[in-house]
């Protein structure tokens, strides 16, 4: 009977040592680190990436503005158009169960995170959907937003999710950019590019940054709120989030709803703006997610919608809805997991969920052909 006892007693204690598992900082706090002998990872193959982190630091300049103008020099017409800032070297962080096992370079300063902030907009889409105000993805937006953004025998066929994954097509022009002139093909010319029969909605997808701010606009319209505020209440404050990160619009986005002036943002920094955040703010929202958007017991985003954002989409299998998937294409890791999703922007920043390792990684400022050698590297360790 004792011994039944004490089994039931361990059997209890296993279980609640197993619903504890993940480790969540709260606000302000210094975020608790753990020898990683403490979870059988290999200490020295994970010195070994950082210092690959911190030795392929991306080679573009330090001075954002020199940066951005190079990377993005073939696109006619291309300038700043919203706020940047000069950025500092590599840093990043490695979590294991929500605690730091691995860390490197500054981790609090605030910087560009340029298409990152694709998977923060992605986000704000779900929570729209899971609250109601968008009935499923698989809408028309012209059913939401009827202002003529979504006119027209092409425009009008969109979907939300054919922003979502980028294969929209969207024709027209917002915030002073034409989307034939964002990141066009590689041949041709201006009126060969202007000229072009937009491609069927949900056929092919093509990155493009002004049809990415169209869904900014309007999921904007949808909420009836600017995207900083429902991120910040809806997300930010309840993953105990700093209070330094910025989600910014180009200077002379705004548009009128309800009588109020708002700042419609972006969702990548090409041309400037964007989210500008710290790599342990970063980390916050990567420990949400791979907690299947629960923080602690408060559940912040549907585990429906996580799925539904993380399942490949019929163009490239290997994106979801503005998320990276490490699925067998063209940027597949190999020897890595299939399971392994992650946002990922300019200049090599990135936020990496391994679910099956119970691993998220932030790496700032990485070259970004080196990501895929650095991730083999960290997966090693474990």
């Amino acid at each position: 009977m004792k011994l039944h006892f004490l089994a039931i007693i361990s059997l209890i204690a296993f279980t609640d040592l197993y619903a504890q598992e993940y480790y969540f900082p709260d606000l302000n706090a210094n975020w608790e680190q753990r020898a990683a002998k403490s979870f059988k990872i290999n200490d020295a193959s994970l010195q070994e990436a950082v210092a690959f982190a911190e030795a392929n630091e991306y080679s573009g300049s330090r001075d954002l503005r020199i940066a951005i103008l190079k990377g993005f020099e073939k696109e006619p017409f291309h300038k700043i158009l919203g706020p940047i800032k000069k950025r500092g070297g590599p840093a990043g962080m490695i979590l294991k169960n929500g605690y730091i096992v691995a860390q490197w370079g500054d981790t609090k300063r605030v910087d560009m995170t340029f298409s990152v902030t694709k998977s923060f907009l992605s986000t704000m889409a779900g929570l729209a959907e899971d609250e109601g105000l968008i009935t499923d993805t698989k809408d028309a937006v012209g059913d939401y937003i009827w202002d003529g953004t979504f006119d027209g025998a092409h425009n009008s066929k969109i979907t939300w999710e054919h922003l979502l994954q980028q294969n929209s097509a969207w024709s027209g022009e917002l915030w002073g950019g034409k989307d034939w002139a964002d990141r066009p093909p590689s041949k041709g010319g201006i009126d060969d590019w202007k000229l072009a029969t937009p491609k069927e909605p949900g056929t092919v997808m093509e990155y493009n940054d002004v049809r990415v701010n169209v869904l900014a606009y309007s999921l904007t319209h949808v909420w009836r709120k600017p995207m900083p505020l429902v991120l910040k209440e809806k997300i930010m404050d309840k993953i105990g989030a700093s209070s330094t990160w910025r989600w910014f619009g180009y200077d002379d986005a705004w548009t009128v709803i309800d009588g109020l002036k708002m700042k419609s943002v972006t969702g990548g920094g090409h041309s400037g703006a964007g989210i500008f955040i710290s790599a342990e703010d970063m980390a916050r929202f990567g420990l949400l997610f791979l907690n299947n958007g629960t923080w602690k017991n408060e559940r912040l985003i549907s585990d429906a919608w996580i799925k539904k954002a993380t399942t490949p989409s019929k163009p490239n299998v290997n994106y979801g809805y503005m998320w990276w998937l490490n699925k067998k294409g063209d940027r597949h890791w190999e020897g890595l997991s299939e399971n392994i999703y992650y946002a990922a922007g300019f200049g090599g920043n990135f936020i990496v969920i391994d679910k099956e390792n119970d691993v998220v990684v932030v790496t700032r400022w990485l070259e970004p052909s080196k990501i895929g050698e650095f991730m083999t590297k960290v997966n090693a360790a474990f």
